[in-house]
């Protein structure tokens, strides 16, 4: 309950002070401190400002300040059990989604690429009888605005105003790390720094005294290495104690950016504390002052809205022209260099050292020499495809086998046990039909997860962006497309989302367009459903690949047409972190892979089960009531109707239906076959094109949401929708014709 929420007359025990900054020390100082007990008096005429009582004495308060204010009622406080919100922020690749996932038991996705957790995710915990509501954030290396990722990071922290932030560094990257620990400085949040992977610090013989680095930064430094789960006992006692306000290390400092920038940051501050709409609750002045100077563009536009925006904006340019004058660089510059002066001086004072014991990074060298080589990388990379897709194939026949087998008994059985009628037909033809068509697929999907999670936790996806930039720059786009890309053969809604780590905005919109093409793990149940029916044992991998690299052949094609005619701009440099080879745990692989097998087996009881009870419903009924045949039906007058649009492809009414039916979800395509049958009135070629059309047309109803919502526009998404569909029907036409004349 908020204190403002309490009437006249009423008390209540304030429990926790919101804000932060200035703001928090001055409500604080007048006694709302927690524990306290507090009255309210009365009400100001238009309702506010409000007169509370407090230790004695009466004090007024705005409704917005008594806002950030949370109290419960006196019987209440005993059985009150602390919450204190906690927001994990930190570089890409540091083990900061390891800490959420050790605190919580959440399963949060783990990956060694920047853009990984495109969104927060939140999971509670309990340490010493406290609860914390966890909040891991996007992975960045700054908060400035020039991704997605750091302005979501940013106006999470300004907005929701967490109580504590843990900002995880990776101790073998202090300096980099700490950069963003500044810019944390800046926002005066109250924090705690868990230097992550303390062990391989302490392995190679590093050293720092981090007593001295906690006292000069004012927030604790806590040696952990999650992947163990050392020191996060010690974490969250520590967040704790930074939260009670008792913690000795924890105060507020100010970077001292020099003579100049110091004098300009005073003079805008000025001018913002004069400003009474600001709220200075959410924001620092010294902050706002210090992004202002750093051009930010995002709180450029927040300013523009204060009454005197003019004069803040005033103040700001003729302090960055001051700075110019004294420095001769720009004041975003000078103050990027005073940072890591500041670092610097701070590791130099902790007597940082690094040691020579070991070389984290040796066999990384050792191992990149081979697979991203300029000779060996590329047939490497498509090597190990070659072989995930093998192993998907091959070694997954075996469970398909015998869950293929369970669920042919079990439309015997339930088969046998009913008299005729729509029940019988219903659960055999419609629901095992349709259900059993798709879920003997659950192996393949858990392999192909598999060598996913593998690349992603391992480090080689990034070696993969590495090697591809060039080809990815030939394209039009940038090296980190080739991310979102490979993301796609998993599914293609996350690979939409994973573009947000794209800083250019032409390259972003072109992946997010390409990304379609990519083979999803939604179209693998009807990739093996025809391959395994239409082509002999030895080729059937050949053809399998053959899809996924016509797939990229095609997207490197149409990025190319985007990137020349369609849609122009600007690239941004090729920057990107390429962090150490580390093999992953087994139980983190395998949390990984199953965690998409529950999300198909999901999908098997929610969006698969209803389609294939509509798509037997519509072949089961007609116009004049139960339908003699498939083809009286309410399905077989709609597949006869669309039938004239796909003779040029070779494909059956019910292969139509199919692909209609697939729009929603790619699943349905295989339990729309399996209910519908047909696939014994087509020739192997096409079959084939059936497949092209499947890998190129409209991508499911959700990617397009997707597309839209990363876009922020319909337009985009409805053009994504048209061409694909477009194109399948005309590549997959004229392979089927031009298969005709030669077979």
């Amino acid at each position: 309950m908020k204190l403002s929420e309490l009437k006249t007359g009423e008390h209540g025990i304030i429990v926790k002070v919101h804000g932060h900054g200035g703001f928090r020390k001055r409500i604080v100082e007048m006694g709302f401190i927690k524990g306290k007990n507090v009255e309210v008096l009365l009400n100001a005429p238009l309702q506010d400002p409000v007169k509370y009582k407090i230790m004695g004495y009466e004090v007024s308060l705005r409704r917005q300040e008594a806002d950030m204010i949370e109290v419960v009622e006196e019987h209440e406080i005993e059985q009150q059990r602390p919450t204190i919100k906690v927001a994990l922020v930190g570089n890409p690749n540091c083990g900061k989604t390891s800490l959420f996932n050790f605190a919580s038991g959440a399963h949060g996705r783990v990956g060694n690429y920047s853009g990984v957790t495109v969104d927060a995710s939140e999971a509670h915990a309990s340490f010493f009888d406290y609860e914390f509501q966890l909040i891991d954030l996007p992975g960045t290396y700054s908060l400035s605005c020039y991704s997605p990722e750091e302005l979501y990071v940013r106006k999470h922290l300004t907005d929701e105003m967490p109580d504590v932030v843990i900002n995880v560094i990776d101790a073998s990257n202090l300096e980099r790390n700490l950069y963003l620990t500044t810019q944390l400085l800046d926002m005066d949040l109250r924090m705690v720094c868990a230097l992550n992977m303390y062990d391989e610090f302490e392995r190679r013989g590093d050293s720092i005294n981090l007593n001295t680095l906690s006292t000069l930064f004012g927030t604790p430094m806590i040696p952990t290495s999650f992947k163990k789960g050392t020191g996060v006992n010690e974490l969250f006692k520590t967040v704790i104690q930074v939260y009670e306000d008792t913690h000795e290390h924890a105060r507020h400092i100010h970077i001292n950016y020099g003579h100049e920038i110091e004098h300009g940051i005073r003079h805008i501050q000025q001018h913002l504390r004069e400003d009474e709409t600001l709220d200075h609750a959410h924001y620092s002045t010294r902050y706002l002052a210090v992004k202002l100077l750093e051009r930010d563009k995002d709180i450029e536009r927040f300013i523009s809205t204060l009454p005197n925006a003019d004069e803040v904006l005033e103040a700001r340019n003729m302090a960055a022209e001051r700075v110019k004058e004294e420095t001769k660089d720009d004041s975003e510059t000078a103050v990027m260099d005073a940072k890591y002066g500041f670092i610097q001086g701070a590791l130099r004072e902790a007597r940082f050292t690094l040691g020579q014991q070991k070389d984290t990074y040796r066999m990384t060298h050792f191992i990149d020499d081979v697979l991203s080589n300029k000779y060996l990388g590329y047939p490497f990379f498509f090597l190990i495809l070659f072989v995930m897709f093998q192993t998907t194939f091959s070694l997954g026949q075996y469970p398909m086998d015998w869950i293929e087998a369970g669920v042919e008994w079990l439309g015997e059985w339930v088969g046998s046990s009913l008299s005729e009628g729509p029940l019988r037909s219903m659960l055999v033809d419609g629901i095992i039909g349709g259900v059993g068509a798709v879920i003997v697929f659950l192996p393949q999907i858990l392999i192909l997860y598999f060598f996913i999670s593998l690349m992603e936790d391992s480090g080689y996806m990034a070696r993969a962006a590495f090697i591809m930039d060039k080809l990815m720059h030939k394209m039009g786009l940038h090296g980190k497309s080739f991310i979102p890309l490979i993301m796609g053969f998993g599914c293609n809604v996350p690979a939409i989302m994973g573009t947000r780590t794209i800083e250019s905005r032409r390259s972003r919109l072109i992946t997010m367009l390409i990304v379609p093409f990519m083979s999803c793990s939604a179209r693998l149940p009807i990739y093996i459903m025809i391959v395994g029916t239409f082509f002999a044992a030895e080729y059937q991998s050949w053809v399998m690949f053959s899809l996924y690299v016509i797939g990229v052949i095609v997207a490197i094609i149409v990025s190319k047409i985007f990137s020349t005619f369609v849609i122009k701009g600007e690239d941004t440099p090729f920057v990107m972190e390429l962090p150490p080879y580390r093999w992953p745990t087994g139980k983190a692989i395998a949390r990984h892979t199953w965690d998409k097998g529950k999300e198909y087996l999901r999908k098997m009881g929610g969006v698969i089960l209803v389609a294939s009870i509509i798509v037997w419903a519509l072949g089961y009924f007609g116009p004049s009531g139960i339908a003699p045949s498939m083809e009286d039906s309410f399905i077989g007058v709609m597949g006869r109707g669309v039938e004239p649009l796909f003779q040029l492809q070779g494909f059956n009414w019910r292969l139509d239906v199919s692909l209609i039916a697939g729009v929603g979800a790619k699943e349905i395509v295989a339990s729309t076959i399996g209910v519908l049958g047909g696939l014994e009135e087509i020739s192997p070629l096409a079959a084939y094109c059936y497949l092209l059309f499947v890998l190129l047309y409209f991508p499911c109803i959700a990617t397009i949401a997707a597309i839209k919502n990363e876009t922020g526009s319909w337009r985009w998404a409805i053009f994504a929708a048209c061409y694909t569909t477009v194109l399948a029907w005309v590549v997959s036409a004229v392979v089927y014709q031009v298969g005709s004349l030669l077979l």
